[in-house]
Parts: structure tokens; sequence; C-alpha cells
């Protein structure tokens, strides 16, 4: 077959990589590697912010898996990793001096991919009445406070005005991220105040500024609760408990949704009680073997069968042989014996 022709019919954005990466690098980087670092100049580029859980779930790695890509092109030299004062990662620096000659268009060493705070958002202020007052008087917020008022179906009363306020005062969220924050809960049949500051929170703690993010971070965590719930046998929205667990699944053991449902289904096997806290005890043993995809379980799942029959046949030899009385036999008297009858 003669070579190929390779042309578009027009031109388009795109993102450059220098020779010299594709030349010197990316044969010795692997998958999750290369992803991670074209996905950075990418971001870079476009001039957006990404974080750890993002590429996680963009790429269907574990957020350790992230990290350790990071860490490889941070020793290859290509980045550095910025962090904060409680050693948060924060940001991460593209380095550009291994290569710049050859590549002048690559990104200048100050360019940073920024990371969400880890801080937590700040706590709900004691709003006075005056406060309330000044808010309803500002054009743009009685505006939004009677589109609140239009989903909910009722005038506020001053408790659920100063959860407004407070989150668009100290969570510092758009009038369009409030209404569709409120649209988002209501759907839900949703209407209760400390509900809305409950998702308001979490949307803050996850650095969602605009609806098109909350749209898109609602939607994958209505997909994961949806999986899991079904995958437990159970119908409804999470109890907070519930969905804590969840959380603690996919944030802190950073696991993927087809490991999470593979315990889900070993727990239904197992129990028609406490599925929450079965599936958890397995999680937390997977976390613990160093689980990240469903081949790690089977490797897991092998050698503990491993460990678990050779013992077993031990045991049987034991009972076979060892509980009878022993006794001391003269072999060579015996055969003399049989050999002369």
């Amino acid at each position: 077959m003669g070579k190929l022709t390779i042309y578009q019919e027009e031109t388009a954005a795109c993102t450059t990589v220098s020779n010299c990466f594709i030349d010197q690098y990316m044969t010795e980087a692997n998958d999750a590697q290369l992803k991670v670092y074209l996905y950075l100049l990418r971001t870079i580029q476009a001039g957006r912010t990404t974080s750890i859980s993002d590429m996680a779930d963009l790429f269907n790695h574990t957020e350790k898996d992230i990290l350790r890509a990071l860490k490889y092109w941070e020793k290859k030299l290509l980045l550095a990793l910025d962090y904060d004062t409680s050693k948060n990662l924060c940001g991460i620096r593209l380095l550009t001096q291994n290569y710049k000659m050859q590549n002048p268009s690559a990104p200048q060493p100050a360019d940073i991919v920024p990371l969400p705070s880890t801080k937590t958002p700040p706590e709900k202020p004691s709003y006075s009445l005056d406060d309330l007052k000044a808010f309803r008087s500002n054009q743009e917020t009685e505006q939004l406070l009677f589109i609140v008022e239009q989903y909910i179906g009722k005038p506020l009363t001053p408790t659920e005005m100063k959860t407004v306020l407070f989150i668009y005062d100290k969570l510092h969220f758009s009038s369009d991220l409030i209404d569709y924050l409120i649209q988002y809960c209501v759907e839900k049949d949703k209407r209760d105040f400390r509900y809305i500051e409950k998702v308001a929170l979490s949307w803050a703690e996850n650095r969602i500024s605009t609806p098109i993010q909350a749209m898109s971070f609602a939607k994958k965590y209505d997909k994961t609760i949806y999986t899991v719930m079904k995958a437990l046998g159970k119908t409804g929205s999470p109890t907070p408990k519930e969905a804590s667990y969840i959380n603690r699944w996919t944030k802190e053991f950073g696991f993927t949704l087809a490991v999470i449902e593979t315990a889900c289904e070993r727990t239904v096997l197992a129990t028609d009680k406490h599925r929450f806290e079965y599936a958890d005890s397995i999680l937390a043993s997977w976390h613990r073997a160093h689980v990240h995809t469903v081949d790690d379980i089977r490797t897991v799942d092998a050698a503990y069968q491993k460990s678990k029959s050779a013992p077993a046949r031990s045991s049987v030899l034991n009972n076979q042989f060892n509980q009878f009385p022993q006794r001391d036999y003269d072999y060579d008297a015996l055969e003399e014996k049989l050999l002369s009858n």
C-alpha cells in the first residue's frame, strides 16, 4: 500500500506539541503519562483550568494514576508541581528549557495550569436584618430573590434569604449560577434550603463558577449516585450517610465506577442488610491492597484463594493421617514375612 496524504478541509484550532517532545520523550511514556501531558498543553493553550479529579474522570484513571503521571513528567524536568503551605498541590508549571530552542511557540516556564484550592468554604455568617435589607435593595439581587421565589413557589423567609445571601456573598456565586442551583434542586423536588446550601457548598469545594460547569458536575455526580444506588438495590436519593460513603469511594479511594459496581455486586450476593457498610469494608480492603482496576481485583482474588487453599490441604492431610495413633513398623521384617508365606 502506498503512502497516505494527510490533510484537512479547513483550518482548525490546534495545540502545539514540540518535535523534541515527540522525538525524545513520547516513546518512553506510557498511555496515562502521554494523555496527561498532552491534556496539560491543551489546557494551557486554551486558557482553561483543570483539576486532578477532572483529569481522572476524563481519562478513566484514578487520581493516583494522574498524580503518578505528573510526578513522572516532573522527574523528566518537563513540569514542576507547586504546593501551598499545607502541602496541597495547587498548580502545575510547565517547564520548557529542555526543548525551548526547537519549539519557540511552546509554553514558557511561567505558564501555570491552575488547580482548585483545597481550602474549605467559609462558614455562614450571622446576617442581620439590616444586611438582608441592603441585599434586597440592590437591583440585581432583588431580581435574583424574585426568581428564587418563583422557583420555590412562595415568598422567602428571612432565614432562607440569609442562605441566598451567603451563597452570593461568601461563596461568590453569580446570579446565573444561583439561578441554575435553585432550578437544579427544584427539579430534584428538593426545596429545603438546607439541602440547597449543601449542594452550593459542594459546588464551591469543586470550584464550580458557571452554570455549564455545574451542569457537567451535576450530571457526573447524579450518574455516580444512580449507578451505585441501583447496584446496591436501593431506590430514591441517598441519605447523607450513604452519600458520604459514595464520596469516600470516589474521592478518597479514587475508585472508578467499574470497581465500585463490582463491590456492590458482591455485597448484594452476600447480604440483605447494611449493604453500604458491607460494600465499604470490601472497598476499604481493596484500597489497602492498592487496587485500581477490575483486573487488579482478579489478581487480589487469585492471591487470596491461593493463600486460603494451601492451609486447607494441609488440614485435610492432618485430619486423614494424624488423628489415628501412629505405629512404627519394621518394613524389612514385614516384607520378609510376606515372601516366606
